[in-house]
């Protein structure tokens, strides 16, 4: 049976995969967008602030290490099942998980059961999003040409930014509530109605078919026992050249999106309202709804191992000037130091990365080794990072040098890893798959 899909299949694809994605993204991301300035104070309260946030920015850590669970589980489900039974449970997951977050009482209502049910709720997300990117991302990447997978894969990458933009700008457009009625009920709408959206992404998703290389692997009966287990004993060095190129990506994100709303609202030199802090959060997301499937389609020019290099050095170089707008608290400096280095720079990363990771792997395990380069990097590379970050500006007497410093060394160790990529890639695709 012939497996070239025809335009409409694409389209069909195409808008599953993104409408899903922006619906797991938001759910991720509303959590962080409120983590330091509601979950600190209602589920987290201490003496000193600084510990609250801490506290409040490790449950946001722990749905980052439960994403390489998902990624494992639900890859190998994806690899011997297929792509999209996958990604309904995933979706499923996460949309239940966000919305019982809504309903959760508080600290001061039932005790430290509050904080222990948000931590089960936090590794439901992580677990449901661990599964989803690899799935979301393959749908494109292996319906498109080969010639085309690099702006294809970055369709669903998309779902990054639009859900960042909704949760970043719900959370701002709660916080115009009086500031009591927002820690005490206006947070829990934007939880509590994402279920809306998941009930539309099903609707969606339950009517796209497999992917064709997926169906030649079980036309075949190619697939493998133990798909993770393969990955590992045939791909070592692709994964490891992987998870280095995706530092930068976690470590810039989630200074830029999440530790700057609470380094401008509580730590900056010049703080500057929780309104301006989201709002410019929320430009940037925006921003890259264009940016990332314009340097995906570069990526297809240029090729990926290339773009993914030169965005890591431009973001190294970004590093001192945005934080330094960052602290002027002028709110249009802010905005351009969220914009030009998040919104634009940032994309040269993230538009290629999915398809810079499944050109790693062979179909047979190609669900199970990207969710595994992308999720269990994510919990130093992303999880840590607000942590990280709040303890360095905290360290450097609430100077940014620290963590510019820290940036900037990420940027060199993914454009480094890159870079190696990228030498790999000079013998040719398929030596790249088995190269160890």
């Amino acid at each position: 049976m012939s497996t070239k899909p025809d335009k409409g299949e694409m389209r069909k694809v195409v808008f599953a995969s993104l409408i899903g994605a922006t619906i797991e993204w938001y759910d991720f991301f509303l959590y962080g967008a409120v983590a330091g300035i509601v979950f600190n104070k209602l589920f987290f309260p201490a003496s000193d602030p600084v510990v609250s946030i801490l506290l409040a920015y490790t449950t946001f850590a722990i749905g980052f290490v439960a994403r390489p669970l998902g990624g494992l589980v639900f890859g190998h489900l994806g690899d011997k099942t297929g792509r999209k039974s996958v990604l309904v449970a995933t979706l499923m997951i996460m949309g239940v998980a966000t919305m019982l977050v809504g309903f959760l009482p508080t600290y001061d209502q039932i005790g430290i059961l509050a904080p222990i049910l948000l931590v089960i709720l936090r590794l439901a997300q992580g677990i449901g999003l661990g599964g989803e990117w690899g799935g979301a991302v393959l749908m494109t990447y292996e319906y498109a040409a080969p010639e085309k997978r690099g702006f294809y894969a970055s369709i669903p990458q998309i779902g990054l930014a639009i859900g960042l933009c909704l949760s970043s700008g719900v959370v701002a457009l709660l916080s115009r509530l009086p500031d009591k009625d927002f820690l005490s009920w206006g947070w829990r709408i934007a939880f509590i109605a994402s279920f809306l959206l998941v009930l539309v992404g099903l609707y969606i998703r339950v009517k796209i078919v497999e992917t064709p290389e997926f169906r030649k692997v079980k036309e075949q009966n190619a697939e493998v026992k133990v798909p993770a287990a393969e990955m590992m004993r045939l791909y070592p060095g692709n994964v490891l050249l992987g998870m280095g190129a995706r530092y930068i990506d976690g470590v810039f994100f989630n200074a830029f999106a999440v530790f700057s709303i609470v380094y401008l609202t509580q730590l900056a030199p010049v703080k500057v309202s929780r309104e301006v802090a989201l709002w410019g959060v929320s430009a940037s997301a925006l921003m890259m709804v264009a940016t990332i499937p314009f340097f995906g389609w570069v990526s297809d020019k240029l090729g990926r191992p290339k773009t993914y290099a030169i965005g890591s050095a431009l973001l190294a170089l970004s590093a001192y000037p945005a934080f330094m707008l960052l602290g002027s608290g002028d709110p249009v400096l802010i905005f351009a130091a969220l914009i030009i280095p998040f919104g634009v720079i940032y994309a040269m990363c993230y538009g290629p990365e999915a398809a810079l990771f499944a050109d790693l792997f062979d179909p047979r395990v190609r669900y199970s080794g990207i969710s595994f380069v992308y999720q269990f990097s994510g919990i130093f590379a992303s999880g840590l990072t607000p942590i990280i970050a709040t303890y360095l500006i905290e360290a450097n007497g609430k100077q940014p040098w620290y963590l510019i410093g820290y940036v900037v060394f990420a940027a060199i160790v993914s454009m480094l890893s890159a870079l190696a990529i990228l030498k790999r890639q000079t013998v040719g695709y398929g030596q790249l798959q088995r190269a160890t």
